[in-house]
């Protein structure tokens, strides 16, 4: 662990002086003054970090009594970012917004880690629902993430023996799964879907310790055991099961479960929902969890997610997306498992 917190620092640093540099030579990302906010700011860490995707999410934490702005630098705005330095639960934080979708968070991410001193990193708020065991309300806290949105799209005419295009060149798998398009294809051509099939693959990821430009592969990210391990003592909170009159059949719950998965689509879709949950396993699908936690992986920085269930991804009612009505209660839940959460790191 001495290990890993030098090798951060020396990244943190390294970063620092990279960007003091264009900041003079260049005028790029941060300014001088921004700079000397940042270091004062680390002097008060270590930091938690927490990631939260839109404004929607992050308000009630913003309005809860347990969230309190440090009196001298509340907050810092660099890099299109705000980054709000604030105490929860006598914890020491750093919240950041990221905005929609992979590329969005990973970039957040990327900057909460490389500019501050962060010992963890918590990542929350709402999500679809790909399990018929759970309801909306309930929060999820997934063991594993994975990005679903790397595809191989195979041309049409090739079948799941054929070799992927580059798959000789350790390029792509088909270890992982595919889609069949044509088991979806209602048309009954006989000739087949056009559309083929989709081989699921793996991230590359270059973690700090490992060597320059060598490259490793990663679909399932577990978040940090001993977090996991923490967030069992949640199973038994309360949870609000009401938007005005209209009230869920039975009170929300915790509950830990197994896979979640992200990409940058937006699922309203039940026969993608049951292909998700029977291919993998996966409860929560969001559009930005699996970059959060990839880059935590990769910089070798705890990490976990709180995903509440907003919708039910496509497989509820035909009339509407069950999150129209139901999001402000996920995403209160998500922000009061995040505070049961943060009460029980020591």
């Amino acid at each position: 662990m001495m290990m890993h917190g030098v090798m951060r620092s020396a990244v943190v640093l390294g970063w620092l002086l990279l960007v003091l540099e264009m900041s003079v030579g260049y005028g790029a990302v941060v300014s001088p003054s921004v700079m000397e906010k940042i270091k004062a700011v680390n002097k008060k860490g270590p930091f938690l970090g927490i990631v939260v995707p839109n404004s929607f999410e992050m308000n009630p934490l913003l309005q809860s009594p347990s969230f309190v702005s440090d009196p001298s630098i509340p907050f810092l705005d660099f890099a299109g970012r705000r980054f709000r330095i604030a105490s929860l639960k006598n914890k020491k934080v750093i919240v950041v917004m990221s905005g929609l979708g992979m590329l969005n968070s990973g970039i957040a991410t990327q900057l909460l880690l490389s500019f501050f001193e962060v010992e963890g990193v918590v990542h929350y708020g709402i999500s679809g629902n790909a399990n018929p065991q759970l309801q909306i309300g309930d929060v999820t806290i997934p063991q594993f993430w994975a990005h679903t949105g790397l595809w191989n799209w195979q041309r049409f005419g090739d079948g799941p023996n054929d070799e992927l295009a580059l798959e000789s060149n350790g390029d792509y798998t088909r270890e992982i799964g595919y889609l069949n398009f044509s088991k979806y294809d209602t048309a009954k051509v006989s000739s087949g879907n056009l559309l083929n099939n989709v081989w699921y693959q793996p991230e590359e990821i270059f973690p700090i310790d490992g060597y320059p430009e060598i490259r490793q592969h990663a679909f399932w990210t577990p978040v940090n055991e001993p977090y996991f391990s923490l967030a069992k003592k949640l199973e038994n909170m309360k949870l609000e099961g009401c938007v005005n009159s209209t009230c869920l059949q039975r009170a929300p719950k915790v509950v830990r479960v197994k896979r979640g998965v992200s990409a940058n689509v937006f699922v309203d879709n039940s026969a993608y929902r049951d292909f998700l949950h029977s291919a993998f396993n996966a409860t929560p699908i969001d559009m930005e969890t699996a970059a959060v936690a990839l880059v935590c992986s990769q910089q070798r920085v705890p990490f976990i997610a709180i995903r509440a269930l907003s919708d039910l991804a496509g497989g509820g009612s035909s009339e509407s997306n069950e999150a129209a009505l139901f999001a402000p209660l996920a995403a209160q839940n998500a922000a009061d498992v995040l505070l049961g959460f943060i009460s029980l790191i020591p």
